[in-house]
Order: C-alpha cells, then sequence, then structure tokens
C-alpha cells in the first residue's frame, strides 16, 4: 500500500461518505414503529473493495427482506443505511464511521476496512455494536489492550494471521492425501506491501520455520497496482518452488496472474492465490485460465443443503457471478444482530446487546461464531496450535480451501465440509 495517499482521492472519498443512502423496510413488512436502523460503510466509488462491499450489502439486503417479511425486531422494521468509504484511506474510513454516528444508528456492519483503527476510534462516542469481517489481527489486537475503549466492536471471522499459520499444514495435507505430488519441499511467497498481507507473509514465514515438511525458497514483493505480471512469472520460473503463495488481494490483477502464469507455467508446483479469487469478478476474468488454482478464506459458505438453499435464493435476487465470502457474513450479521436485539428487548441499550453478544455464540451460514475470547474475534478451525482456535469444526469458522474446477469454485478442504478432492492442475505432468 501507497505510504502517502493522493489527497484528491482522500478528499473525494471523505465527500462521497457523507452521502447516505436508505435502504427501508420491505413492503411486505407487518413491522410498524421506529425502525432500527443498521448502518453499513460501503465501498461505492474507490478503484477497490466494491465487490467485497457489494456481496456484504447484498447479503444484508437478504437478511433485511427474511427478517422484515416475518414482522420484523420487536415489531420494528429493519432499516439500513449506507454511506461510501474508500477502504484505503484512513480519513475517508473514519468519516464513514462518523457518518453513521451522526445518524445514531442502533449498530454497524461493515465488510472490511484496510485501515480499521481509524474507524474504531470514530465509533467510541456512539459504542452500538459494531460488527465487521475486517479479519485483522490489529484491530483485535487494540481490542485486547483497551477492552473499555473498544469493547463494542466484534470480528465475525478469524484474523489474517491464520492464512500464514495454516498454509504449510493445508500443503502437508495435500501432499499426504497423495493429490499432489510436490516437485520439492520450497514454498515462494508472492507479498504485497499492503499491512494486511505482510502480516499473513510474516506469519508464514513463522509456520515453515517451525514446519517439518517445508521451507521458505524465496520471497519476491509486488506492489498494488500490478500491471504487468511478466517478471513475478519469471522469477516463479528461476526459483521453481514446490508451492507457490500469491499474497495478494485484487481479483482482477489475479485473473491477469492466471493468464500470465499459465502461458509460461511451473510444472508440478501447487499455486495458492490468497483470498482474492472469491470476489465474483475473478471468474468473470479470468475464464478458462483460473482452471487449477487454489485459494481460501477464513468465513465464508459451505457447501451444506442451508447453505445452498441460500445460494439459490440469492442468485435468483441477484443473477450472475455469487461471491461466496461476504454474501454469508452480512446475511449473518444482521442475523446475530436480530437475536441480541429481541434478547434484551432494546436496541437502544448498547451495553446489554454487546454484552449478550459477547456471551452468546451466533449459528450461521458461515459457522459457530464465538465472540467470548479476549480479541472478540470468532475461532478458527482446522488450526492446530494457534490462539483463537476452535475446539471442533461446529464449534468455530472454518477456512475453507477451494480449487477452480470446471469453471466453478470447488470446497476441497476442510475433509469434514469439502464437497470433492484436490484434482491435478493443467500444468501438472
Amino acid at each position: 500500500m501507497r505510504k502517502d495517499f493522493d489527497r484528491r482521492a482522500v478528499l473525494k472519498g471523505m465527500a462521497a461518505a457523507a452521502a447516505v443512502t436508505t435502504f427501508p423496510a420491505a413492503r411486505r413488512s407487518r413491522a410498524a414503529g421506529k425502525p432500527i436502523v443498521l448502518g453499513l460503510p460501503t465501498s461505492q466509488t474507490a478503484a477497490h473493495g466494491v465487490a467485497d462491499d457489494t456481496d456484504h450489502l447484498n447479503g444484508t439486503l437478504m437478511a433485511q427482506a427474511e427478517i422484515n417479511a416475518a414482522g420484523g425486531i420487536l415489531g420494528r422494521p429493519l432499516e439500513l443505511k449506507v454511506v461510501d468509504v474508500d477502504k484505503l484511506s484512513p480519513e475517508s474510513c473514519a468519516s464513514a464511521i462518523r457518518a453513521l454516528v451522526d445518524a445514531r444508528v442502533d449498530a454497524i456492519s461493515n465488510a472490511f476496512l484496510f485501515v480499521p483503527i481509524p474507524a474504531m476510534d470514530a465509533s467510541v462516542n456512539w459504542p452500538c455494536p459494531y460488527l465487521s469481517g475486517n479479519t485483522q489481527r490489529a484491530a483485535t489486537e487494540a481490542l485486547r489492550a483497551d477492552p473499555q475503549k473498544y469493547g463494542h466492536i466484534f470480528q465475525v471471522d478469524p484474523s489474517e494471521v491464520h492464512y500464514g499459520y495454516h498454509f504449510p499444514i493445508w500443503l502437508k495435507d495435500m501432499r499426504d492425501q497423495g493429490v499432489w505430488n510436490p516437485r520439492n519441499n520450497g514454498v515462494h511467497i508472492v507479498q504485497e506491501q499492503v499491512a494486511y498481507n505482510q502480516t499473513i507473509s510474516r506469519a508464514c514465514q513463522a509456520a515453515l520455520e517451525k514446519s517439518e515438511d517445508f521451507e521458505l525458497a524465496a520471497i519476491t514483493d509486488i506492489q498494488y497496482p500490478v500491471q504487468n505480471w511478466g517478471p513475478v512469472v519469471n522469477e516463479i520460473n528461476k526459483v521453481g518452488a514446490g508451492a507457490v503463495m500469491i499474497d495478494h488481494w485484487v481479483a482482477a490483477e489475479f485473473a491477469a496472474f492466471c493468464k500470465q502464469f499459465r502461458a509460461r507455467p511451473l510444472k508440478n508446483a501447487l499455486v495458492y492465490l490468497q483470498y482474492g479469487p472469491s470476489q465474483p469478478e475473478f471468474l468473470d476474468l479470468a475464464g478458462r485460465a483460473a482452471e487449477g488454482f487454489c485459494w481460501s478464506t477464513v468465513m465464508g459458505l459451505h457447501a451444506d443443503a442451508r447453505s445452498q438453499d441460500y445460494k439459490e435464493r440469492y442468485q435468483a435476487r441477484f443473477p450472475g457471478t455469487m461471491g461466496l465470502c461476504y454474501t454469508g457474513i452480512g446475511y449473518d450479521i444482521a442475523h446475530y444482530l436480530k437475536r441480541a436485539w429481541e434478547a434484551v428487548g432494546d436496541p437502544s441499550k448498547f451495553d446489554e446487546v454487546c454484552n449478550w453478544i459477547r456471551t452468546n455464540p451466533h449459528d450461521g451460514l458461515c459457522g459457530h461464531i464465538d465472540m467470548n475470547n479476549p480479541w472478540q474475534e470468532a475461532a478458527h478451525w482446522p488450526d492446530n496450535g494457534f490462539d483463537v482456535r476452535a475446539p471442533a469444526a461446529d464449534k468455530g469458522v472454518s477456512q475453507l480451501y477451494f480449487q477452480v474446477q470446471g469453471g466453478e469454485h470447488r470446497l476441497i478442504y476442510p475433509y469434514d465440509l469439502k464437497e470433492t478432492t484436490l484434482k491435478p492442475a493443467p500444468w501438472w505432468t
């Protein structure tokens, strides 16, 4: 990430964040009275983050329609207020939250922000429940250090550190399953400079130091936006590692990488793309070049009957390629809040609502969300030795690994949730 932000872009983002969009209660609602208002900072005009935030908003709209059609919450309709945000701008992130504070929303639901601390600080004078899929240990560490200040903030997915710590574990399982015969035990990390990706890289390097099966082969730096993947592909072939982690976050740039790698692939290498392929435009842009690549998310829709039913209803309302992560997170947050508000009986009692969330897990589409830990972040499965981890798959949020097979994302791991197994990539011999 750039250390200095373009001032005109920042001012544009701040101005846009002041504009509030209202999504009123569905017409079918039998609820009456003053609406309960859920605020959503949502990227609408920036050059990044729109896909994830659109998924998050759409999932929340799905929940809103269901809730209001069933009579609302405490007999009151659920209303959404959306403010624009530039995820890479600290000023815009803080401005978006201040706009929701000024609107006196009853809660905040956020996909993620790359600079979460300024947004968290902007919320402290109106400590309504603030639930997000931020996926950042820096944010939850700040909460652990000062729970009195940030105790109203909850992260419904595990932090990004698990992407790094769990990577060698997944590689070992793929090798031991007999579906991948690595050319060697080296791991080549291609890392972006944004703090989120740097945290993942450091966690992976630490895990590789402890691993008895894999070792760090090389690190290659990239800088967003990546205009040409040619030098990176050359370096991948030069290093020749058995596994490659592209530690990046932009779906369109991942799609460009796939096309350039397929033109000059490294034979038998297992190539993993960190999270970004979850965004709908990845498959749309990469097309057949995406075949065989793997990726994962620390929170996403499962392949069970409940999630399948939701996917069908979602796609009936929002046709086209569907994202598999924030579509579920937005939906789960709205229903989690509904349970909390109904249990307390008054959304304006922020402390009581937050205490209820802190002590009552929620079984959502994306897993078992339990906030009762010092970080107030979801417990991760299937990590085998890190801090906020679940004792079993049904007691936490599973990190889901996918492979593109036949032009679709297919869930291949963890084994107790998988719909298929890892298949040979087109560049494997």
